[in-house]
């Protein structure tokens, strides 16, 4: 999984509204969707066509290697799947009707398998497991509290898991045992570390601690003395991030992320007796992840390369990078390994088509589809490619972004739109969309900005808008806009802005406090800094320090916060507004959305107002995110 930012780990947004996973079709496995015949006449598609596939993730392998473990939301909200390796049926195991079902993994020696669940979109998830009989147990009951699962022990009777069941601030660690889920507390958390990281054995934790939103700490607790004590393992000057990728699977070293000794994140390795460090992989662009195979051949790396994430495999047995047969065009990603290290699953994903899930044999040329993705009546030569591409802003930093140029553009100039990410500090990234592409199918330039502040492209970029958000932030913005209309494909007279989460905040910034933009979409964004800020979930505690040093402390910038928050401002806009809000999110209430919708009326003028009752931060539901593409779309059709 992609590391980011502390501050982003839990503000940024699920871009495009809701989780932008891999998608595949629900169809027979071994019978292969026959493609639309190629047609002369291009086509437009409705979101129901490009919502008519299945969006699945996760990739761990049961114990005999038979099949792969995923959620899958065919039913319209994701359930539990077992996926074959030998290519027959998939087998849904799970019935959930109302909430959405995370896959975490296979246990190591049966069929048995954790997931992760909350209600409505809260995010207060507790951890479950199913039982070989198909029941179903909380191992995190409860009220309030929220958990994750963290690790297995290296002897496959035992799992760690993180709740902030005791302190609702803070993540205590515990031991579970897999034979009949008793546990026991190993680390009381009273000092605001976030746990990242159990060895295999189960001696030592790894902690972290953010002093600043560009400093950090990194810390190791060995269980095997007899009072463990919380040990600093990177002493620094200066503004230092650190944090925890994984352990070795021979417990010999930790392999952490450090931004010390450059502007990107690279991979390095703590020798746990040594005490020595060394660089263990870094390039020129940040390490997102680093992670080894139960068996501890295979390293793989993944790089964040210009909103790409590029995998690299390495054999440690012969210090090599794997040598993998041809595979489908498009981005490898989600690679794991069988427990004996001989069989790999992953994806394949590109702009213009949906992950598909596939099994490669290691040491052979083989490669068996496991998933049929996509809605076979959508043409992919009628769907758009992103271009990464850079413009100038206003004060003559580059910012870049991904550009998609509708097909009607070859005959007639289009409307675009600016699209902003969440975070701050997330990023827009290469890959499949069907909201993207409904709307770029439908005829509307996109441009995903990242703008400064992002991350992905340096320590430097990524701080450029602490504490000027709205302004330097927002002028980019303003300025993607001039380069939209320089481009001669492009209706100058016609481009608005999108944006989710903080890109809803700048979605509304823009709209307030700018008069460029035509029209404005805003979805569950942030438009009231001090109540956002005063009311942050409790277990963002060890974070609250690092959102201040970001944002502004509303104790003492309250005035600033106020002057940027478009809440207090919405009777100066004047151009027409959709708002789309989650009625159950818990980073931006509702109740923020319906103060901006009052506050814009107050001026006389229009906005509409989109509210899914079942949803939180991000839709989840197949026919909520059906729903609100198809709003987007009426409501650009109307009023650009």
């Amino acid at each position: 999984m992609k590391k980011l930012p502390k501050l982003a780990k839990f503000l940024a947004l699920c871009t495009g509204l809701i989780l932008l996973l891999a998608c595949s079709k629900q169809t027979p496995i071994g019978q292969i969707d026959e493609p639309a015949k190629a047609t002369s006449t291009f086509q437009t598609y409705s979101a129901e066509e490009f919502f008519k596939t299945r969006s699945v993730f996760g990739s761990s392998i049961n114990a005999d290697a038979s099949a792969v473990l995923v959620s899958d939301d065919e039913s319209g909200i994701y359930n539990a799947y077992k996926v074959p390796l030998d290519g027959s049926e998939i087998t849904q195991l799970t019935n959930s009707t109302k909430e959405s079902i995370y896959v975490v993994g296979w246990f190591p020696e049966d069929d048995r398998f954790l997931y992760s669940a909350d209600k409505g979109g809260n995010e207060l998830n507790h951890l479950f497991v199913q039982a070989l009989d198909g029941t179903e147990k909380d191992l995190t009951p409860g009220e309030g509290l929220k958990a994750f699962f963290v690790s297995w022990h290296e002897n496959n009777e035992q799992f760690f898991v993180a709740t902030n069941e005791r302190d609702a601030k803070f993540f205590d660690l515990y031991v579970y045992q897999a034979a009949d889920y008793s546990r026991k507390l190993i680390y009381q958390n009273n000092s605001g570390y976030s746990p990242e990281s159990v060895s295999p054995n189960g001696q030592y934790i790894a902690l972290s601690k953010s002093n600043s939103n560009a400093d950090s700490n990194l810390y190791l607790v060995d269980l095997a003395k007899k009072q463990p004590l919380t040990e600093l393992i990177s002493a620094h000057e200066g503004d230092v991030e650190h944090s925890a990728y994984t352990f070795t699977r021979d417990n010999s070293a930790l392999i952490y992320s450090t931004n010390e000794f450059g502007e990107f994140n690279q991979a390095w390795s703590y020798n746990l007796v040594s005490k020595e460090k060394s660089e263990n992989f870094a390039v020129n662009w940040d390490v997102s992840f680093t992670y080894f195979s139960k068996d501890g051949r295979y390293q793989v790396h993944g790089v964040n390369a210009d909103a790409q994430t590029k995998i690299e495999i390495i054999d440690l047995k012969t210090k090599k990078n794997l040598v993998l047969p041809d595979m489908p065009s498009g981005d490898l990603r989600g690679v794991n390994f069988s427990n004996d290290g001989k069989q790999m699953v992953f994806y394949i994903n590109s702009d213009t088509s949906p992950s598909n899930l596939y099994v490669h044999q290691l040491g052979s040329n083989a490669i068996k589809r496991l998933t049929n993705t996509g809605n076979p009546n959508i043409l992919e030569e009628n769907l758009v490619v992103g271009e990464v591409v850079r413009f100038k802003s206003f004060d003559g930093l580059e910012i870049p972004g991904i550009l998609y140029k509708p097909k009607q553009a070859a005959t007639q100039k289009v409307p675009a739109l600016v699209w902003i990410h969440g975070g701050p500090g997330g990023q827009s990234r290469k890959g499949y969309s069907a909201l993207i592409q409904h709307l770029v199918n439908n005829g509307y330039a996109i441009f995903r900005i990242n703008n400064r502040g992002s991350s992905g492209y340096g320590k430097t970029f990524n701080h450029l808008d602490d504490k000027k958000h709205g302004d330097h932030d927002l002028k980019d913005v303003v300025y993607n806009k001039y380069y939209l209309q320089s481009l001669d494909w492009v209706d100058a007279d016609r481009i608005g802005v999108i944006g989710g989460s903080y890109g809803g905040y700048l979605t509304m910034a823009a709209m307030t406090f700018t008069d460029e933009f035509e029209v404005g979409i805003n979805i569950f964004g942030v438009t009231n800094w001090v109540r956002t800020l005063e009311s942050i979930p409790p277990y963002w505690e060890a974070f609250r320090q690092s959102l201040y040093d970001e944002l502004g402390d509303p104790s003492t910038d309250k005035e600033r916060l106020h002057n940027i928050s478009p809440v207090f401002f919405g009777q100066n806009v004047k151009k027409p507004v959709l708002v789309v809000q989650g009625k159950n999110d818990p980073r931006v209430l509702k109740i923020e959305s319906d103060d901006m919708v009052e506050s814009i009326r107050s001026g006389g003028t229009y906005v509409d107002y989109l509210v899914f009752d079942d949803e939180g931060h991000g839709f989840s539901k197949k026919a909520n995110r059906i729903s609100a593409s198809n709003k987007y779309l009426s409501f650009l059709q109307d009023h650009l």
